[in-house]
């Protein structure tokens, strides 16, 4: 069995940061913990290194296929005990991953908390010995939180099954409704579960956001701020990120860019994944410099010196805003983050509520359709089955959410764009009952209004930030209004 040096020396790790020692090693005693670390802390490190020491193996749930494969792919470079099950591997190499689990070939397993609907997969696993249960992003648990995922809210009845292992949750944002709600959901107590929390902070972000009459004027200012920091400064090595909501006016402004003979690529979730995969490697190897992505972009990737964060676009929420602003400047080093927003982004923005919040009643005219179709489910496509119960209004995306919903609460098996859709299970009550839907969709328009809060502060932008989080307020100088106080 190796040792704690040895596998910190495994990792070239010479001393821990924040509170990583005292996570390994009350892990490693067998002890819960909670763990609140901003972005580029090294939470994973939290369950990898206890992985590699435990006798047994460690499961880490992830909500992402692209984020886990990240993350495997990047813990692969020190050991190959490691590997993922998902649904982006044929049945014969997933069977040939479970054998492997039987076999003791792995140490570390990561899976999307989805894998446990499979007979299959919980037949395997009840025999494995488990040692630790590894929560990533852990706010998805919570139905307050910005980001909530129905399977996640299954895994207290996923540790039952496992033999109730030790248990790791980590997130680098939670309100304390939020984690007060991921204790219940987990039941935990605090004192079974200790939180260590790192706080927010992140002093060497430098924060700054501009209101802008119209789009065109956001757009020159963008393309102003890019043409002077990024080239002007000899920061023509450093790289950029700017996120949008929206893919069109991702495309829109690409062009823009392109028309003022501004180099970059686009990550949206249009493109085949191979050539995501490409424009992602090319982004990390330095040979891109300025990409515009989605937000579906960034979660897991390992790249510590992106230098600029800047939103095209209002975030839809304070949770999301500091997740992504977290993945500039991981090595520590100065760099920027700019939001640029038209008082537009925020009706773009309630229709992304309306449609990621469907009415009880919306959710069971499209079961109905689904039961009354039969068997002829499976030869609809998208455009065929949003116009059925959309009629012509193809702006109108809640169909999409319903049908996320569908298999994520295993309503349907298979996927429209297969051409296997199947109506396999009930209404289940959670989406029927229509003030708990409502309550969810107002808590989001709540987030969102924080969020245009933040944008429209006369005061520290951090001050804004650890208020929003419950934490203390410390001393700034790093954002537009603590440094207009300056000047």
């Amino acid at each position: 069995m190796q040792s704690l040096e040895s596998v910190k020396k495994l990792f070239q790790i010479e001393t821990f940061r924040s509170y990583q020692e005292d996570i390994i090693l009350r892990i490693l005693s067998h002890k819960h913990c909670f763990v609140i670390m901003p972005t580029g802390m090294g939470k994973s490190l939290c369950y990898q290194i206890p992985a590699l020491l435990f006798e047994g193996v460690t499961i880490v749930i992830s909500p992402l296929i692209a984020l886990m494969y990240d993350q495997v792919n990047a813990l692969q470079k020190i050991t190959d005990q490691v590997t993922f099950i998902n649904s982006s591997l044929s049945k014969e190499e997933r069977s040939y991953r479970l054998d492997g689990m039987k076999q003791g070939r792995y140490k570390i397993l990561y899976i999307t908390p989805e894998r446990f609907r499979s007979s299959l997969f919980l037949n395997t696993i009840r025999n494995i010995k488990v040692d630790l249960l590894a929560i990533d992003e852990a706010h998805c648990i919570s139905q307050w939180g910005h980001d909530f995922r129905p399977d996640y809210s299954r895994i207290a009845e996923i540790r039952d099954i496992l033999g109730s292992p030790t248990t790791l949750a980590l997130t680098a944002t939670a309100t304390k409704q939020v984690q007060a709600d991921i204790l219940q959901e987990l039941r935990f107590n605090e004192e079974e579960m200790k939180l260590f929390h790192s706080g927010i902070a992140r002093s060497n972000l430098y924060l700054h956001v501009e209101k802008n009459v119209d789009e065109p004027m956001k757009w020159k200012s963008i393309l102003d701020l890019i043409s002077a920091k990024l080239i002007t400064r000899n920061e023509n090595k450093s790289s950029t990120l700017v996120y949008f909501n929206l893919i069109d006016k991702l495309e829109k402004f690409s062009d823009f860019l392109s028309t003022n003979k501004i180099s970059h690529s686009v990550y949206h979730g249009r493109l085949n994944a191979k050539d995501r995969n490409r424009i992602q490697n090319n982004f990390l190897e330095n040979k891109t410099q300025i990409l515009l992505a989605t937000n579906a972009f960034g979660m897991g990737v390992d790249k510590p010196d992106i230098r600029n964060i800047i939103h095209a676009e209002l975030a839809i929420s304070i949770e999301s805003y500091y997740q992504e602003i977290g993945r500039a400047g991981r090595d520590g080093l100065d760099s920027s983050c700019y939001l640029f927003y038209v008082e537009s982004d925020l009706a773009v923005l309630m229709d992304f509520i309306d449609w990621q919040n469907p009415s009880a009643s919306f959710i069971k005219k499209v079961y109905d359709l689904f039961r009354q179709e039969g068997e002829k489910l499976a030869s609809l496509d998208y455009k065929e089955l949003q116009a059925k119960v959309v009629f012509k209004n193809r702006g109108d995306h809640r169909l999409q959410t319903v049908l996320n919903l569908f298999e994520r609460y295993a309503v349907t098996s298979g996927d429209v764009e297969s051409y296997n859709l199947k109506l396999v299970g009930g209404l289940p009550d959670e989406l029927s009952a229509e003030t708990k839907l409502e309550e969810k969709k107002q808590n989001s328009l709540k987030r969102l209004y924080e969020m245009l809060m933040y944008t429209k502060s006369t005061n520290c932008r951090r001050d804004f930030l650890y208020k929003y989080f419950g934490e203390n307020p410390t001393s700034c100088d790093n954002c537009d209004y603590c440094l207009s106080l300056k000047s």
